[in-house]
């Protein structure tokens, strides 16, 4: 009944960084609004989840492109939270 779903390097290592930068170049490329741009990485995710990687299994690709898609949004936000706090912590800026 439910897909065999197996995590390998491609899902920890590759998948979700490429998300992260096929979505960064659209950004610059179409300019989008900032609400879609989940929308877009979620696209990216279920595209190379379901072309590439699970291929033999149509519930599988869904399943983790939507893993792909989001984990790529919540690491970038993340990473960004991240810079921006510490280069307020460098300046000595105000939180």
């Amino acid at each position: 009944m439910f897909p065999d779903i197996q995590t390998n390097f491609w899902d920890a290592v590759i998948a979700v960084p490429v998300v992260m930068l096929l979505t960064q170049i659209t950004k610059s490329i179409i300019r989008p609004s900032k609400p879609t741009i989940p929308f877009i990485a979620l696209i990216f995710g279920l595209c190379i989840s379901i072309f590439i990687s699970h291929r033999e299994s149509l519930l599988a690709g869904v399943f983790m492109g939507w893993f792909y898609g989001y984990a790529a949004v919540g690491s970038y936000a993340s990473l960004k939270t991240t810079v921006i706090s510490y280069l307020k912590k460098v300046r000595r800026e105000p939180s």
